[in-house]
């Protein structure tokens, strides 16, 4: 007798897919390129600035430079409507604004470098501007190529995992390469061998295959401002249908108490006595290998397991893991002294953080249309910053009226109504950008 059985598509092997898949190479390539301008735009700056004797206050409102990050959804739509000239009829709509955008970033950095912040602020200030605006660009059309690359979970996951591999390389060079770099040529040497670093990004984008339907000029009508910039966000709610408020209140909430407990976590740190080159230490050079763990268990699990389930322990993971600096604030620290429980604790807090982060991105791409995709995944990756960076602003306060340890405790509880909206959307709403289940012959 025969029956009709489901069968799960067959998982994507992590690390085979970095041989045998010839996207992934290229995608760390785009992810390193896209790790390196978002802290030179202002993180880094802060210490050059800091250096020439700029004042707290001046280098405080110079973090709204970064504001272009939050707000590029506005623009998205854009490049997934419309081909860059010359370079899009040669390399596709996606490659060619990756090249276009890292072209930007390279002019942006040379601008910032032959500047002189300490008598010439002005002229700083405009080309972080443009840093920003061109890193925002390169973070979407890379998303956007990703994207449409590969279309179901659990290969999404893949290839998400290994650009955010590179994303972390590339981000480490900005931040701690960049500040070795400056104690040894000057800031001006540091800002152009950043530039530098765009090199092999675009060599990356050369190789890496463009998604056929990019190839062919968009069939997006030509429209207006609004119609433009409606236009993705009408679709996704359309296609989302009933479930798009959970869907959107899920992502919003997801990050949240992350991003609250991150905004206190050096405080904490520094309230117990731990040194800078403790935090320095743990945090960027500790703390990158272990959000690697974080990341590659990701990569490996969501292909196995299924994208919701991974959802629902991305969220749990990365709420309790709070927990764990709830114990450190407890403990008090030692003084300093108490080296190694500081560096499990943040090791705990990483890794639960990488591994939700790489969990939410590949949610987010299933849910992006491929003619969408830049605007629609810079729409909800704006939408997940949000609330978190708001309440994030009050979190002194609080701090001053509960104390470190029961601060913890309440951003890991925050991820409770989180973790239950996601087991509501694994159990009722699913997934719309399964592979297709295929029927096969059971005896």
């Amino acid at each position: 007798m025969t029956s009709t059985a489901v069968a799960r598509p067959e998982p994507t092997p992590f690390w085979s897919a970095l041989f045998t898949d010839r996207r992934i190479a290229p995608a760390l390539g785009l992810g390193f390129t896209s790790g390196i301008p978002f802290l030179l735009v202002y993180a880094t700056q802060s210490a050059w600035l800091s250096d020439i004797g700029i004042s707290i206050a001046t280098i405080g409102l110079l973090s709204e430079l970064t504001l272009a990050y939050k707000f590029k959804f506005l623009w998205a739509p854009f490049l997934d409507r419309y081909d860059p000239p010359v370079l899009g009829r040669l390399l596709g709509r996606r490659r060619a604004w990756i090249i276009v955008a890292q072209l930007g970033v390279m002019a942006a950095l040379a601008g910032i470098a032959f500047g002189d912040p300490a008598h010439q602020l002005a002229w700083t200030i405009v080309f972080s501007l443009a840093l920003g605006f061109a890193g925002a660009t390169l973070d979407l059309v890379i998303d956007g190529w990703r994207i449409t690359s590969v279309r179901p979970p659990e290969k999404q996951a893949v290839l998400s995992s290994w650009t955010e591999i590179g994303w972390r390389v590339g981000n480490l060079a900005a931040g701690a390469g960049a500040l070795f770099l400056a104690d040894r040529i000057g800031w001006r040497g540091a800002y152009l061998s950043m530039g530098g670093l765009m090199l092999p990004g675009m060599l990356a984008a050369i190789l890496a295959p463009e998604p056929p339907s990019d190839l062919l000029p968009s069939h997006l009508a030509r429209a207006g401002l609004v119609e433009t910039v409606w236009a993705p966000i009408r679709e996704l709610l359309t296609r989302l249908g009933p479930s798009a408020p959970v869907i959107l209140l899920l992502i919003a909430g997801f990050r949240m108490p992350g991003y609250v407990a991150s905004a206190m976590a050096v405080p904490l740190f520094k309230h117990q006595g731990f040194s800078n080159t403790d935090i320095a230490t743990v945090t960027k050079l500790f703390g990158f290998w272990i959000a690697l763990g974080g990341t590659f268990l990701a990569g490996a699990l969501i292909p196995r397991i299924g994208m919701l389930p991974s959802l629902l322990i991305g969220t749990v993971a990365g709420s309790a893991s709070h927990l764990s600096l709830a114990c450190l604030a407890a403990h008090g620290g030692d003084g300093g002294t108490a080296f190694w429980t500081f560096a499990v604790t943040v090791g705990i807090d990483g890794f639960a953080y990488a591994f939700a982060s790489v969990v939410l991105i590949t949610y987010m791409s299933t849910l992006s249309s491929p003619e969408h995709a830049a605007s629609q995944f810079g729409l909800m990756t704006s939408l997940c910053a949000v609330p978190g960076s708001v309440l994030a602003g009050f979190s002194g306060f609080v701090i001053e009226r509960t104390g470190f340890t029961w601060f913890f405790v309440g951003t890991s509880l925050l991820g409770l109504p989180v973790a239950l909206l996601a087991f509501y959307v694994w159990a009722k709403v699913g997934i719309s950008d399964e592979t297709a289940a295929r029927p096969v012959a059971a005896h």
